[in-house]
């Protein structure tokens, strides 16, 4: 049901804002793209939240903390937060454009994955990963 995953994609939203508020002490070089994806989340859950209850649901909230998938302790570690949560979000906004047919929700659904691989690419460009880009966001792989 497009519901559960559109619940699924505001869970990473969350997830997103709040990595972002972490690796902020770690990235002041970079504060400006920092900011500029913490607002972006931001938009994207107020928006998520407004379509759940547009449908009668209620938005869940975000948890109290989130575990990235490794520690963050300086501008590399929190580089890599930043891809990991940026894959996430697009692998969660994929699964909505796998479970619905509503035009619009594929459009934000696609509009949000897509925007959620550009900020994963710029990440890995600044942390030095080769590739920069990968074929298929949202996609796991190996």
């Amino acid at each position: 049901m497009s519901v559960d995953a559109v619940q699924t994609a505001l869970g990473t939203e969350h997830a997103a804002l709040w990595t972002y508020g972490m690796v902020s002490a770690f990235l002041g070089n970079q504060a400006a793209a920092v900011a500029e994806g913490a607002n972006a989340h931001r938009a994207r859950r107020d928006a998520t939240e407004r379509w759940l209850r547009d449908k009668s649901a209620t938005p869940n909230p975000p948890a109290a903390a989130y575990l990235p998938p490794a520690p963050v302790s300086d501008g590399p570690s929190a580089l890599a937060a930043l891809v990991a949560v940026e894959q996430d979000t697009c692998a969660a906004w994929r699964g909505v454009l796998e479970r619905t047919d509503d035009a619009a929700l594929r459009t934000t659904a696609l509009e949000a994955l897509t925007t959620a691989a550009v900020r994963a690419t710029r990440w890995r460009k600044a942390a030095g990963t080769t590739p920069a880009s990968i074929t298929l966001p949202g996609v796991a792989s190996g």
